[in-house]
């Protein structure tokens, strides 16, 4: 699944803010917005918006 469709989608089911969400996922508050604008995230970036997502998703925090 395309990296930014999964992200709308946490942010929708935890009821997020985007900015809030790139600050703690990778300490960077404009990564949604910057994503949303065409960014096109590297390998190592992806990996750990992944971990992020799966760790908040199964409740073992970040």
């Amino acid at each position: 699944m395309h990296l930014l469709r999964r992200i709308e989608r946490h942010l929708r089911r935890h009821d997020i803010p985007a900015t809030r969400f790139g600050r703690e996922a990778v300490r960077d508050p404009r990564l949604v917005h910057d994503l949303r604008n065409g960014r096109e995230p590297g390998a190592r970036l992806t990996a750990r918006v992944v971990r992020y997502m799966d760790a908040t998703d199964t409740g073992t925090g970040a």
